[in-house]
């Protein structure tokens, strides 16, 4: 095999997501805590504005990254919903049975853990859902590391788990991260929301109209208060997934939009939202009620709530494990959903402005990430020898 055909073979392999993702996190730190800081402080606090007779949108780079970057990442997530909802994983609710239960409990214990290490203060308290999620490209990245040896199933699993987990966390945001609401844009908001509405009915088979609605959508929901992101879910769950000539933008759009957001879109977010300040922390900051309830929400929440009602809803007879897969690797996946990263430090950027705070949720979701992970590979190969000796 040649450089290049081997380079290739490297990009296209599920694991090269997840170790993007873990490099740009590394970078991060490294400059945060180096010469490069004041540089680093600079370019995401730097203002750039899109106005019209003074109106219009002025944020920090910061902030367009959290809010304009991350909606494209989530219209993808949106297009991944819909696909699996009517073709694929989600079609049969059978299928969701069980993973959809382990998703649930994937949420509810972590922010149960951060909760009774928070509870009383009204300053950390809100940051009750960080924990809760799951971030798909390291724990599928992680998991394809381990290769054939671990069943197939587990991977089909895993995805559900964390397709629904992401879903999850899109409703938290809708429900629990909307602030200063103004309804004069949000009923702005649904003229373009008409205007997808009347293409999917159509069966359009042009994008750029709906991207275009997509994206003046994504500005009035923006301006209303209600996270942006969500305009990005609504946009593509009203893109058809067949076109009146049978052919399907959904999966041409889906295909296209993939490796953009996977290399590029959420390295750039790891990249302005990983970098922990140490200069002046101890050991004994990651024992602060803020990053030690996220820490271990990630870390014991994640694998009391996933492996938990797996086993419970496998022994009261309602599900049967995933074909090939042992208890072992079902408590491996449990640790994986542990990895929270982009999505933990997404619903920390909406929970707290202070820089303080901030630097505590990336403490604590980087290091309750890193042992999910460690945990969840060393397990799953132990799993996967045995599964091999057997």
């Amino acid at each position: 095999m040649g450089l290049r055909a081997a380079l290739d073979r490297f990009f296209r392999h599920d694991a090269f997501g997840g170790l993007l993702l873990m490099a740009s996190a590394v970078v991060a730190l490294i400059v945060a805590n180096s010469g490069l800081s004041p540089l680093y402080d600079r370019f995401l606090g730097a203002y750039l504005a899109i106005t019209v007779n003074g109106e219009g949108l002025e944020k920090p780079a910061i902030l367009w990254i959290n809010d304009g970057l991350m909606a494209i990442f989530f219209f993808l997530i949106g297009l991944e919903l819909k696909r699996e909802i009517l073709e694929g994983k989600l079609k049969n609710p059978r299928d969701v049975i069980l993973p959809g239960m382990a998703a649930i409990g994937g949420m509810v214990v972590p922010a149960l853990v951060f909760v009774a290490f928070n509870w009383g203060n009204p300053i950390t308290i809100g940051g009750w859902a960080i924990p809760a999620a799951t971030d798909i490209a390291f724990a599928l990245g992680i998991l394809a590391l381990v290769g054939a040896r671990a069943p197939a199933s587990l991977k089909v699993f895993l995805l559900t788990l964390a397709i629904l987990d992401d879903l999850g966390a899109i409703l938290i945001i809708a429900l629990f991260y909307t602030a200063n609401l103004k309804v004069d844009y949000l009923f702005l908001a649904i003229l373009p929301l008409i205007g997808l509405i009347v293409l999917n009915v159509r069966g359009t088979h042009r994008l750029a109209p709906a991207i275009l609605f997509g994206a003046i959508m994504w500005f009035f929901v923006l301006k209303s208060g209600v996270h942006a992101t969500l305009a990005g879910v609504i946009t593509a769950f009203l893109i058809p997934i067949k076109d009146r000539y049978g052919k399907s933008p959904l999966h041409a759009l889906e295909h296209g939009l993939t490796p953009y957001v996977l290399y590029l879109i959420i390295p750039i977010f790891a990249f302005a939202n990983a970098g922990v300040v140490l200069k002046g922390l101890s050991v004994s900051d990651l024992f602060a009620p803020l990053p030690i309830g996220i820490a271990l929400g990630l870390i014991i929440g994640k694998q009391v709530g996933v492996f938990g009602v797996s086993y419970a809803m496998v022994k009261m007879g309602l599900v049967r494990l995933p074909h090939g897969a042992s208890w072992v690797h079902i408590y491996g996946v449990s640790c994986l959903a542990g990895i929270g990263f982009t999505m933990s430090l997404f619903i920390g950027s909406l929970s707290f402005d202070s820089p303080e705070l901030m630097n505590q949720v990336r403490l604590g979701v980087l290091s309750g990430s890193l042992v999910s992970g460690l945990l969840g590979y060393g397990v799953l190969m132990l799993a996967s020898n045995r599964r091999l000796a057997a």
